[in-house]
């Protein structure tokens, strides 16, 4: 090991005992607080009027305090980290639980960043500072434990025990039933367009302790940093903000409940839905009378250019889509190889100038991701056709470096080629480098077992239900 890597991992042992240090003395101020006010973990027992007190609970708050350095994140517009929150916490842990009983505690604002969506075009991002993403935390994970059993479930998305792959299965199985045909429903810009009265008419159907009632609705008023100003939220709820993903499924949950009591099959993932029907022309009722629900009782507005009324083999859900077969097979949708492509050619670009070694750990860390995900395929072809074209890429890279006649041939000698096979393949620098990633000279040089003996990773489906 380098020395610099040494140094990088006494620096992350030192940060974690420091941070392990920071939560026990975080507790410990907590249990104190709560023992000179008289209060214990019995004593909170709790009423429809105590959510806060039950928000307040020691195991509660470090349950947030430990996702929240688990999820890390950005800093928001105070500029603290999440390394920095520990020992923050065990200093002024007491006065944010006093203000938070008496209803006095103030989000600060929230810092907007943009970054680009896998489909094109800028998503905008909510940074809470480290703070409010802790308390923001606490509170979500006890609305989740009393909120979560009362939704759909048909509801996929930000829930405990539910997944991506488990709604794109239950569409499957939707298609396999014979709806043949699919209500795409896209919301446009979802989170920026929350209507603050509407959501907060549901969250007070649910809660009756008004302290957690004004921190909810503080948190959605807390405003935007972009740009070096704070600009007031009117609507909407931040995306990155932990308690964005639970307000959004209780405010959709109307949709939910509109789609069962009109007996409709659907599958819903955050602000994606998708409903199943067995005709077109039951899709296109259906796609009229939603849209105009969603305007109606939610103040929503469906994107018509995103959506629409299609088979299920020529739209895509969460990544893929379906084979047009009696039995359907989950396959990637195009639009997602497109993107692992663009992604390999930005690692794999000589501009970057990493070597061969560091080019492959970090195709592997990416590739091992993606194939978590997209692995969940059913059709093995695509993922074969891309390992392909991988391999074929890392070996127009290398013909690349290798530069010159004299030194590929010398390369391919090393690689076992036999001297007339090295002539064939060093002789031909006239062809481009692509055309030369397809010989046979550089296919058993740098064959499949070479190319595994660096560590990069097959590409297999991993389910074959």
């Amino acid at each position: 090991m380098s020395e610099k890597r040494q140094k990088k991992q006494r620096n992350l042992t030192s940060n974690a005992n420091v941070e392990s240090e920071a939560l026990e003395v975080v507790m410990r101020g907590f249990e104190a607080q709560m023992a000179v006010s008289g209060q214990d973990n019995e004593s909170l027992a709790v009423t429809e009027q105590q959510l806060m007190e039950e928000m307040l609970d020691g195991e509660n708050l470090m349950q947030a305090l430990e996702r929240v350095m688990d999820n890390k994140g950005a800093a928001g517009i105070d500029g603290m980290t999440v390394y920095e929150l520990p020992a923050y916490l065990a200093v002024h842990l007491k006065t944010i639980c006093q203000e938070l009983l008496q209803g006095k505690y103030a989000p600060q604002a929230v810092k907007r960043v943009k970054i680009p969506k896998a489909t094109g075009g800028m998503r905008q991002l909510g940074i809470p500072s480290v703070v409010d993403r802790f308390i923001q935390q606490a509170l979500q994970q006890v609305l989740q434990k009393h909120w979560d059993s009362q939704f759909s479930q048909y509801s996929y998305g930000f829930r405990p025990g539910k997944s991506q792959h488990q709604a794109i299965k239950q569409a499957q199985e939707y298609v396999c039933s014979g709806l043949r045909y699919v209500v795409d429903i896209d919301l446009e810009k979802f989170f920026d367009r929350v209507n603050h009265d509407i959501l907060m008419g549901r969250v007070a159907k649910k809660v009756n302790d008004k302290r957690v009632l004004k921190l909810i609705r503080a948190f959605l008023n807390s405003g935007m940093f972009e740009d070096g100003l704070v600009k007031p939220t009117e609507e909407g709820v931040p995306q990155g903000g932990p308690l964005s993903p639970i307000l959004s499924n209780l405010l959709l949950d109307d949709l939910d409940q509109e789609l069962e009591k009109r007996g409709l099959r659907f599958v819903r993932y955050a602000d994606d839905c998708n409903v199943y029907v067995a005709s077109k022309r039951a899709g296109e009722r259906v796609m009229e009378s939603i849209t105009k629900f969603l305007d109606k009782r939610l103040r929503l507005k469906v994107n018509e250019a995103k959506s629409a009324v299609g088979r299920p083999w020529e739209r895509k859900f969460l990544g893929f889509t379906f084979t047009s077969q009696m039995n359907p097979r989950r396959r990637i949708a195009p639009a997602a190889l497109l993107r692992v492509k663009e992604k390999i050619r930005a690692i794999t670009t000589r501009k970057r100038g990493n070597t061969l070694e560091q080019i492959i750990g970090e195709l592997k860390s990416y590739l091992r991701g993606w194939l978590n995900y997209f692995g969940f395929c059913e059709t093995p072809t695509p993922l074969r056709d891309l390992e392909q074209w991988l391999r074929r890429k890392l070996r127009c890279l290398i013909w690349k470096r290798w530069k010159r006649g004299t030194t590929r041939y010398k390369r391919l000698r090393e690689m076992g080629l036999s001297h007339r096979q090295a002539q064939l393949g060093a002789g031909n620098g006239s062809r481009g480098p692509w055309r030369m990633s397809g010989s046979p000279p550089l296919h058993s040089a740098l064959s499949i077992a070479y190319f595994r003996s660096l560590g990069l990773p097959e590409l297999r489906c991993s389910v074959n239900a």
